[in-house]
């Protein structure tokens, strides 16, 4: 992003240098999302890789779940994020690529399978929780803190949180010891408008108390760069993305598109480009991820991608009218 001086106009200000602006790649983590997380070691490591030489600031792993929870033999290695299997791909990490895992709420064996931060090679926990668990979540990133390790909130379904809720939630996050706070668009749903009033929500609720925002969107709408465009206007500094927008249903913001539209010289895009051709799309037609009408649809009606998943694996898929029409019905 070009510096710009006093005398610019304040239209064109938002577009100055900002280096506190970190590039959170989620690529492995929500991509799995779609493939039960049974990525090959060449995939990962490939990410990596794009990562490391494409200078972004962080890589997800994937998840610290729980294997009561998830079966083993139904998924793969990066849904547990075991410290054997992250080594194996990235050796002792001696890059300025940071590593990080998500914990979720009620998910997570988390004081048994986070290790405290000198004994792995991760650098932050990042927590997913829901409204409803807010109080897990407060001790699981204490827990992550006290171990050592930097950490984020991921507030998920933002758009059907009420604002009371969401007032309460921040008043008790912000004096947490979590760093970065998260406006997370599960769904999709959200527009310019709403993404300007949560970032500007959040960030009144963070900054007075020393946290970061950042902004995870889903492209439902094919909204997702948009509205992270529009978060990092606002004043978010860390953005969640992935390689050729690799994620759950319709997918990420992009980080090819990042890196090309933050125009930072530390980040690199033909090492990214060149994973997404050798490894990200080879996988797209059977993974199916990215934007189509039925991820539209529920983003429309600010519904969980769920429905729509359900469909396109069903013998209607291709029907997207009947599935408006089901879907419609249960408003």
């Amino acid at each position: 992003m070009k510096k710009t001086d006093s005398k610019e106009s304040p239209a064109s200000r938002w577009v100055s240098y900002r280096p506190e602006i970190k590039i959170f790649d989620c690529t492995i983590r929500d991509g799995g999302l779609m493939n039960d997380h049974l990525f090959n070691d060449e995939v990962v490591k490939a990410v990596y890789t794009a990562c490391v030489e494409g200078g972004i600031d962080y890589m997800e792993v994937g998840y610290k779940n729980s294997r009561r929870i998830f079966a083993s033999d139904a998924h793969g290695a990066w849904k547990y994020c075991a410290e054997e299997d992250i080594r194996r791909i990235v050796g002792e990490n001696d890059t300025p690529l940071k590593l990080s895992a998500m914990a979720d709420a009620e998910k997570s064996d988390y004081r048994e399978d986070i290790l405290p931060s000198d004994q792995s090679v991760l650098d932050m926990i990042r927590v997913a929780t829901y409204i409803h668990q807010i109080p897990l979540a407060l001790d699981m990133i204490k827990d992550a803190h006290d171990k050592g390790y930097e950490t984020t909130i991921n507030l998920m379904a933002v758009s059907v949180v009420p604002e009371r809720e969401l007032d309460e939630a921040l008043e008790l996050l912000v004096k947490s010891e979590v760093g970065t706070i998260y406006v997370v668009d599960s769904f999709g749903a959200l527009y310019s408008e709403q993404t300007h009033y949560l970032l500007d929500k959040y960030i009144t609720y963070a900054e007075p108390c020393g946290k970061q925002v950042g902004m995870h969107a889903h492209n439902n709408q094919q909204l997702a760069f948009a509205n992270t465009v529009e978060a990092i206007i606002k004043g978010a500094n860390m953005l969640d993305a992935s390689m050729a927008g690799l994620g759950r249903g319709a997918g990420n913001c992009p980080i090819e598109l990042l890196v090309g539209f933050l125009h930072n010289p530390k980040f690199r895009l033909r090492p990214i480009l060149q994973c997404i051709q050798e490894q990200i799309e080879p996988m797209r037609k059977k993974l199916m991820w990215g934007f189509d009408v039925p991820y539209m649809i529920t983003g429309l009606l600010n519904q969980h991608p769920r429905a729509a998943m359900k469909f396109n694996a069903s013998e209607d898929k291709g029907d997207i009218v009947k599935f408006f029409d089901s879907i419609s019905e249960e408003e």
